[in-house]
């Protein structure tokens, strides 16, 4: 059984939004052994605030209003908070779903509390920024030898975005110096980065046939899904986009199912200096005689089909 800590900007259930951490929180949810024993919230897809709301939400959907919540960081480190489109869609989120509460605490704390009692029994699945694990890795260091590893959703290593307004793959360009204290910190880290989440796309048909279940997950998903791929043609119209990619879902499957993507052994380091280049992974993949010692594993290659098979399966029986 894997015991989880989920770490999530969550967004699905705001009009038009990222859709993809919402199915991540269902899959570990429903895979059978996983068990997810906290969830924290962090800036990111949206503010903290509706973030904690919309997995609240989406907790009382799946029937699992006894995972505890903790609210976590509301910036960044460093960085002054980023422009998301999402931040201009959450007034009637947050009125609509005021009455919902999270747990008592900080989620930093709470992430420090829960491993260091279950020492090497915890993985955290980060699928957001990394702010709350920084802050929680500044409290208390240990934390880096107690986990039983972090799985990061984020990172592109053999590529890059393409974008000079975001050089940096989204989670680690909103806080590169959390990031960097992450990747610094001895602890077991796997990095599920762009280079194989963008080959793991929901179309709209896989969106239609989980709208068209009857069940009350699914059907919620779904319809989500097609506005978020709405939102996407419209914010990218050059590029004919029908699909969206389930980057957070595959960071949970691989918990359970490594084989699902090839693993390279690599030092990698965030850059947190230039604006030019801020948040790009600069990734060693250890080829020369000379090589460093890596400090992750970085994912290289998908079986796309196996996951999405997979996932599919799942996402239609909630």
């Amino acid at each position: 059984m894997h015991r989880l800590i989920l770490d999530t900007d969550l967004a699905m259930g705001a009009p038009g939004s990222d859709v993809d951490d919402g199915f991540a929180l269902a899959l570990a949810l429903d895979l059978p052994d996983q068990r997810v024993e906290l969830i924290t919230t962090v800036n990111g897809n949206t503010d903290v605030d509706t973030s904690t709301l919309l997995t609240l939400d989406l907790l009382e959907r799946l029937g699992r209003r006894d995972i505890p919540v903790v609210k976590g960081a509301r910036t960044p480190l460093l960085r002054p908070l980023h422009d998301h489109p999402t931040r201009n869609r959450v007034a009637g989120v947050q009125e609509r779903l005021a009455a919902l509460s999270p747990a008592p605490g900080r989620a930093a704390t709470a992430i420090v509390d829960h491993v260091l009692a279950n020492p090497g029994e915890i993985t955290i699945v980060a699928i957001g920024p990394l702010t709350n694990l920084a802050v929680a890795l500044a409290l208390e260091p240990a934390l880096a030898t107690a986990v039983k590893e972090i799985v990061v959703m984020g990172g592109v290593f053999l590529r890059t975005t393409q974008k000079v307004s975001m050089p940096g793959e989204f989670n680690i360009w909103v806080d590169p110096e959390a990031a960097a204290m992450v990747l610094n910190s001895g602890a077991p880290i796997r990095f599920i980065g762009l280079d194989v989440t963008l080959e793991v796309q929901l179309t709209r048909d896989d969106a239609d046939h989980l709208q068209n279940t009857g069940r009350p997950f699914a059907t919620h998903a779904g319809r989500c899904a097609h506005a978020w791929i709405d939102f996407l043609g419209t914010a990218y119209p050059g590029q004919n986009l029908t699909s969206a990619p389930m980057h957070d879902a595959l960071a949970v499957a691989v918990v359970s199912d490594p084989g699902l993507v090839a693993w390279q052994p690599a030092l990698v380091q965030v850059e947190v200096t230039s604006p030019l280049t801020r948040g790009v992974t600069v990734a060693d993949l250890l080829t020369s005689s000379d090589a460093p010692e890596p400090n992750c594993l970085i994912a290289t290659q998908v079986d796309s089909a196996a996951f999405m098979q997979l996932f599919l399966k799942h996402m239609a029986q909630l």
